[in-house]
């Protein structure tokens, strides 16, 4: 069937639900993304061992360029609704084989969590029964798996089913972050005094390439909040709504990371971070509150990572779903469930390949070590899609971005400059880090090659002919990031050529 004309049953048979999902569903999908809890107990440790005391300003520092990106996608996706987000708009922006390369990063690095997320929901759900039963590598494996498949099951149920699980998983794990870790801070003491250096001095950090290994590990702390973008199909006015949830949802967890990240200072030292690395938010919940405190730390974390499982599925297969669509990977990936009108093949497939993935990855060594690898892996694909969607904002929006100087820094300066920092941290990465991980990293990247090579050849009319570029009558009617320009906005795969 030829993508450029479609009758409407065809269409609705293919498509994503609308409108299932609000404005403040986006704030928490966003929030449930980053997955603040699960985060900071698997990467507390990393971090501190890259930034010292200095990680609080680490974090600080790096969320600016980040938010760059933030904006970037918010005004791409007022542009171009598409399950694909960075696929589709890096495709439109700069070139089709970029938009290839850019879901294809998202793609791996969300296969690749699927392992490094499980692996964690099993041993966290096992230590509230027994510290025996935690470190019993396949029994966390066999029950990470279950957590896998639990919430495969409800993405393919549809995402309101999905976003109400995410109200009540993430409210809870906010809840008890925020409770401990201001109430570390209100009460002080322990190893250290609180400083203001901690927030602000970045000196400490071993120059540049220090600082691109602290940022690559701070990539990771931030990344999930765009499964907002990749919901925008099934999302109510979702020019605004995705962007702002974004917006709203990085800030948040910006402050419970930096709550959190200074409270496990002022209790712990830095030695004892590295040493119990993987009890950093348990040993925190202990100092305040001893049994109990930690308890209500693991649970955070289990609901966390839980949460985050769930929306890495939506994000990688709304991605296989827009590249089904497009004929840039298998058409199988395309289709929906007739009754739930979610991408069903695609969360079988990844959930085959994670579970393959999984039952492997004990073979590749101590918990430990293999998620770290992961983690790090993960950062050099985030900033390959995230530099991307940086660029492709600049452009898209050229026409616009000398009208203010409102246009100039949120639209033109603030993206690219994020854009700039993640190509650093990539370049200053690929020069320091261990073979192994470059191999899980780049080499992921570089399998793209062959399916991009195949669907060129096979003439998929994403590469053929003129590509639908994001149009530029829309771009120079936007004034302001919060107006309502649902009206101006073609039909997200309207195959006309603008006049940019």
């Amino acid at each position: 069937m030829s993508r450029k004309i479609r009758d409407g049953s065809a269409q609705r048979e293919r498509g994503l639900r609308a409108d299932v999902l609000g404005a403040a569903d986006a704030v928490v999908m966003a929030i449930a993304g980053s997955a603040p809890a699960y985060t900071l107990a698997a990467t507390t440790a990393l971090l501190a061992g890259a930034a010292g005391l200095a990680s609080p300003a680490a974090l600080l520092w790096c969320a600016i360029p980040m938010m760059g990106i933030v904006l970037a996608f918010g005004y791409l996706g007022r542009l171009d609704v598409n399950a694909g987000a960075s696929y589709a708009w890096v495709g439109r922006s700069l070139h089709p084989a970029l938009g290839f390369l850019s879901g294809w990063a998202l793609v791996v690095s969300a296969t690749l969590f699927m392992v490094a997320g499980s692996l964690p929901a099993g041993s966290y759900t096992l230590s509230l029964f027994s510290d025996a039963w935690a470190q019993n590598q396949p029994l966390a494996t066999a029950v990470g798996a279950f957590w896998l498949l639990l919430m495969a099951g409800l993405v393919v149920k549809g995402a309101r089913i999905t976003a109400r699980a995410q109200w009540v998983m993430t409210g809870i794990e906010v809840a008890i972050l925020l409770m401990i870790g201001v109430a570390v801070l209100i009460r002080g003491g322990g190893e250290q005094v609180f400083s203001w250096a901690w927030l602000f001095d970045v000196t400490s950090l071993s120059g540049p390439e220090g600082f691109a290994g602290v940022a690559l590990i701070a990539a990771f702390y931030f990344w999930g909040w765009d499964v907002t973008a990749n919901l925008g199909e099934e999302t109510s006015n979702s020019h605004r709504s995705s962007g702002t949830g974004a917006v709203l949802g990085v800030i948040s967890v910006l402050v419970v990371f930096e709550i959190v990240t200074i409270a496990v200072n002022l209790v712990m030292s830095q030695a004892d971070i590295r040493t119990n690395s993987g009890t950093v938010l348990a040993d925190l919940g202990d100092a305040l509150w001893p049994g109990w405190g930690g308890r209500a730390m693991v649970i955070a974390v289990v609901l966390s990572t839980v949460a985050t499982l769930e929306t890495t599925l939506i994000q990688v297969t709304r991605t296989l779903f827009a590249m089904g669509r497009d004929r840039t990977l298998p058409a199988a990936f395309g289709r929906t469930h007739h009754r739930w009108q979610t991408p069903w093949v695609a969360v079988a497939a990844v959930s085959a390949v994670a579970l393959v993935l999984l039952s492997a990855s004990s073979a590749l060594g101590p918990v430990n070590t293999v998620l770290a690898d992961a983690f790090t892996a993960i950062g050099l694909q985030i900033t390959v899609y995230y530099s991307l969607a940086g660029i492709a904002v600049v452009v898209a929006y050229r026409r616009l971005l000398l009208r203010s100087v409102r246009h100039a820094l949120l639209i033109g300066l603030w993206p690219l400059c994020g854009a700039l920092f993640m190509l650093w941290v990539l370049y200053q990465s690929l020069l320091s880090l261990e073979p192994t991980v470059l191999l899980m990293g780049i080499g992921a990247l570089a399998a793209g090659i062959f399916p991009l090579i195949w669907y060129m050849v096979a003439d998929s009319e994403y590469y053929a002919g003129p590509h639908a570029r994001l149009p530029a009558a829309v771009a120079d009617g936007v004034e302001s990031p919060y107006d309502d320009i649902t009206t101006a906005v073609p039909a997200p795969h309207d195959a006309r050529v603008s006049d940019l």
